[in-house]
């Protein structure tokens, strides 16, 4: 038999990529800033939406409030002029206003949806119009393992979480031919300032309910946030990426 003649294209190298505009809003602290330094460190141009201050040595910092439209949209502006269209955005941003539900007020509801629900919707409705025009992007939401799980003095919080599943979905099916993806990272508990500052009683609490037995570090949420931004994960859309030691199995 004549000798086959191996496959071409790239074997082991690495192949170069030009840098991608990329958003992450709220990457100020905690997860986002560990997600805009990942994608800073690969050589992507980052951006982010805060509303105060301290974002990453190397982001491009733009003030802006995603519970208003004109807002996000002035934010984008700037961005673009500076970055180019956006080709990867992180929907981060996000709030709690905890209590329980006989005492939780419409205001503590509605601004958690505001933020966390509709703050995400602004932000990827404006990022969409660039995606669809150039037919290519990835949309990452950040949601929560207390999204499916649930969680006690968190129905606001538990509630917006949730809503971004069925938002990515909806995305997929709807622009999932134009070459963008949408998908959703649910972290669990994750070793930030807000997790440090618990009594220890609920920290040994709490790790106890972790088959992994430990918190998360913002860099393996990171770690999952690039790659479903990544070419490699152009067949992933729609999907629930848990980043929580096996807490949330099967939810």
């Amino acid at each position: 038999m004549p000798a086959t003649t191996p496959p071409t294209g790239p074997t082991d190298a690495v192949t170069e990529r030009a840098p991608r505009s990329v958003l992450v809003t709220g990457a100020n602290r905690g997860i986002g800033r560990a997600i805009a330094q990942r994608f800073l460190a690969s050589g992507d141009r980052v951006a982010t939406i805060v509303r105060s201050g301290g974002a990453p040595d190397g982001v491009l910092e733009v003030r802006g409030d995603v519970r208003d439209t004109a807002s996000v949209d002035a934010a984008f502006t700037e961005v673009e002029a500076a970055h180019g269209p956006v080709e990867v955005v992180v929907a981060n941003a996000g709030v709690t206003r905890d209590g329980l539900l006989m005492r939780m007020t419409d205001e503590d509801f509605a601004e958690v949806l505001d933020v966390n629900l509709a703050g995400a919707f602004r932000v990827v409705r404006r990022a969409s119009k660039g995606m669809i025009r150039s037919r290519r992007g990835r949309i990452v939401l950040i949601s929560s393992v207390v999204g499916m799980y649930g969680s006690p003095g968190q129905v606001n919080y538990a509630s917006s979480k949730a809503g971004l599943v069925g938002m990515a979905r909806s995305i997929t099916r709807e622009l999932g031919g134009r070459g963008i993806t949408a998908n959703v990272v649910a972290p669990g508990f994750i070793d930030t300032d807000m997790t440090q500052a618990l009594p220890d009683d609920r920290q040994q609490a709490y790790l106890g309910s972790i088959p992994v037995g430990r918190f998360g570090h913002a860099d393996e949420v990171a770690a999952a946030v690039h790659f479903l931004a990544s070419d490699d994960a152009a067949y992933v859309s729609g999907a629930v990426l848990p980043v929580d030691g096996g807490l949330g199995m099967g939810h």
